[in-house]
């Protein structure tokens, strides 16, 4: 008996009017689309501009009050703001959280990028209420977390900082923008992920050895400032691109 044959499969069904319909609606929306990405952009440039120099902290936003991370973020936040720099976070909970909690009870500047997400909404109460912004766009709030940083440090996250730590790695490592300090703080969180790099990335020829020298890693919060700090004095503050 012969076996049946296979249908032949195809790559894209004709359009039916509905289909056309929508496509030409989602086509119109589009163009008018590009002034409320332009809306935000300007919003963004305009208040951390205004802001002067900062250091972005990333982090995950369910890190609870009282656990290690956040009072290592809360600690790292609050010597930034003793140095001078105004800290930058995504504006919400966690992570977030501590380290603009840290900016504010050492008196400096504070500044929150949030997100409109079903989740997680909501600018956190140590964000200084001239410095937050909420972005419906992710692409934008990312651009704006890099543009004006001096430094960015990593606290241990979900994919959410996973995807803003390698962006910001792949801008420096294509020379999209200015180089500066990546740190990553959590040696324990850190150290699997580092691992991979060498073994796997850098191994399979995916990176270069000198990409490894991208970020430093450490659990004290005195030597990330310090490394920003030595940074800063050795090559002056401006906007990255």
């Amino acid at each position: 008996m012969q076996a049946p044959q296979p249908t032949p499969f195809r790559a894209e069904r004709p359009m039916t009017p509905s289909d056309q319909e929508n496509w030409t609606r989602s086509q119109n929306r589009d163009s008018w689309l590009v002034f409320r990405i332009m809306s935000e952009f300007v919003e963004g440039f305009q208040t951390l501009s205004e802001t002067g120099p900062s250091v972005t902290v990333f982090g995950s936003a369910r890190t609870k009050p009282g656990q290690p991370y956040y009072e290592m973020a809360r600690e790292v936040g609050r010597q930034l703001a003793e140095e001078g720099y105004a800290v930058v976070t995504g504006g919400g909970p966690g992570i977030m959280e501590a380290a603009n909690r840290g900016a504010h009870e050492a008196g400096g500047v504070s500044v929150g990028l949030n997100i409109m997400l079903p989740f997680e909404q909501g600018s956190n109460p140590y964000v200084d209420h001239d410095k937050t912004i909420t972005f419906d766009f992710f692409f934008v709030r990312k651009t704006l977390l890099v543009k004006y940083a001096q430094g960015i440090v990593v606290m241990p996250g979900g994919f959410g900082t996973m995807d803003e730590l390698f962006e910001a790695l792949t801008l420096i490592q294509t020379h999209k923008e200015a180089r500066f300090p990546i740190i990553l703080m959590g040696e324990a969180y850190w150290g699997g992920l580092i691992d991979w790099l060498r073994t796997h990335m850098l191994g399979a020829g995916n990176i270069s050895p000198q990409d490894l020298d991208l970020f430093t890693v450490t659990d004290d919060p005195a030597e990330a400032v310090a490394r920003i700090v030595q940074f800063c004095q050795a090559e002056g503050v401006a906007p990255n691109f």
